[in-house]
């Protein structure tokens, strides 16, 4: 599927409404009168991520949709440093940056050298939960993960969702406290 503009906006609004209360994104976003909106522009970052060296994916209606990042695939680009500069000083706040790249660095040992297939983000829009939209999206991307041959690697600090994923085969490989329990998950294909 061909993501437009309004596909960007639809997916940027889709995430920034499911994730609003999330531990880990609040973890990242400044805490002040600006936190919706800087949630807002996490999912832009990490659309423009995804788009770039990864898959941003959008379902039929509209209402799901999930962002894919392939780490290997990653390179330095002049748009890729504005981004990275945006996220710093419009998201995260100077203050926040230590703890923020502390939390990186845990995530990134846990992850393989090797390539995998890397689920940033779910979402559903709340007014379309229920309907099992993410069950089809997540198993058409482990599928996807499966036929790539890459392993699928994601974190929540969700519990309630930990059961929703081991039922299409992902399971806890790790466990870290960092004002939070992080949960890593990962499907080995």
């Amino acid at each position: 599927m061909v993501i437009s503009n309004e596909d960007r906006i639809r997916v940027t609004e889709i995430l920034a409404n499911a994730f609003k209360d999330n531990k880990s994104v609040n973890y990242i976003v400044k805490q002040d009168r600006k936190r919706l909106s800087r949630i807002k522009l996490l999912m832009e970052y990490a659309y423009f991520m995804c788009n770039t060296y990864g898959r941003v994916i959008l379902s039929e209606d509209k209402n799901a949709c999930a962002l894919v990042l392939f780490p290997d695939k990653k390179s330095v680009t002049l748009k890729g440093i504005y981004w990275d500069v945006k996220l710093v000083f419009k998201v995260i706040g100077l203050s926040n940056l230590p703890k923020v790249l502390k939390r990186e660095a845990l995530i990134k040992k846990q992850h393989p050298q090797l390539p995998f297939y890397y689920l940033w983000f779910i979402g559903v829009d709340p007014l379309a939960a229920g309907r099992g939209l993410g069950s089809v999206l997540l198993q058409e991307l482990t599928n996807e993960a499966e036929v790539m041959g890459l392993p699928f690697y994601l974190e929540t600090s969700t519990v309630e969702n930990i059961p929703w994923y081991q039922k299409f085969g992902l399971h806890v490989y790790h466990t870290q406290d960092i004002g939070y329990t992080l949960y890593f998950l990962k499907y080995l294909t």
